[in-house]
């Protein structure tokens, strides 16, 4: 846990936060992920729980770093300097205008998910490399926020008449290819893991039956 805390905070020191290039954030973004993924007691894990970890690390940091950006700098779109995520977020906007007008719904959306979520997520890296006994708890309940988060995100678009991308392109490439990805793999990480809740719920019920019949 230590060695993942340093790494963060290097992180964070040597970031898109200081006005790095773009090339060395992406790296050091990247680095970060490897180092909560491959670091400690990941390399005891079952592969399906480190491809898990590889997503929490992902997504973790993306909540924190990239949405957190969003929600805390409101003039972005005014920016002439080529911050790394400054760009990022403009480019984005061509896929959601919602983005640069500073919906109320998208920026609630997003501070939720940047403040809440982002930790959480580092939480469950930790919970599945040290096995602990709330892993599975915590996974359902962020897939489940996500899973909310993204409904939201559709729903209210919908809603609003579903016309805030530039082009075809960018609505099939940002709007539904980037966020796509927040409703499959939370849906498939929370029925793994509320099956793995039932299966542990059902040892502890067979156990304490046996028990019973032995008194």
């Amino acid at each position: 846990m230590h060695r993942w805390r340093g790494s963060f905070f290097w992180f964070i020191q040597s970031g898109p936060f200081t006005g790095c290039s773009a090339g060395t954030s992406k790296f050091n973004y990247l680095k970060l992920e490897l180092n909560l993924c491959v670091g400690g007691g990941a390399r005891r894990s079952s592969k399906i729980d480190r491809v898990i970890m590889c997503w929490w690390a992902f997504t973790g940091l993306t909540h924190m770093i990239l949405e957190g950006y969003f929600v805390f700098t409101p003039d972005f779109f005014k920016d002439t300097t080529g911050h790394f995520l400054k760009e990022v977020w403009k480019e984005y906007s061509k896929g959601d205008l919602r983005y640069a007008l500073r919906d109320s719904a998208i920026v609630t959306v997003e501070g939720l998910t940047a403040v809440l979520e982002g930790p959480a997520c580092i939480l469950a890296v930790y919970a599945i490399a040290t096995k602990k006994s709330y892993s599975h708890v915590l996974q359902l309940a962020i897939a489940l926020g996500q899973l909310y988060g993204t409904f939201v995100y559709y729903i209210t678009a919908i809603l609003d008449g579903d016309n805030y991308s530039a082009t075809p392109y960018h609505y099939y490439a940002y709007y539904i290819g980037a966020n796509a990805w927040w409703l499959l793999i939370p849906c498939l990480i929370a029925i793994r893991s509320w099956k793995k809740i039932c299966a542990a719920f059902e040892v502890q019920n067979n156990r304490n039956k046996t028990k019973a019949r032995c008194d």
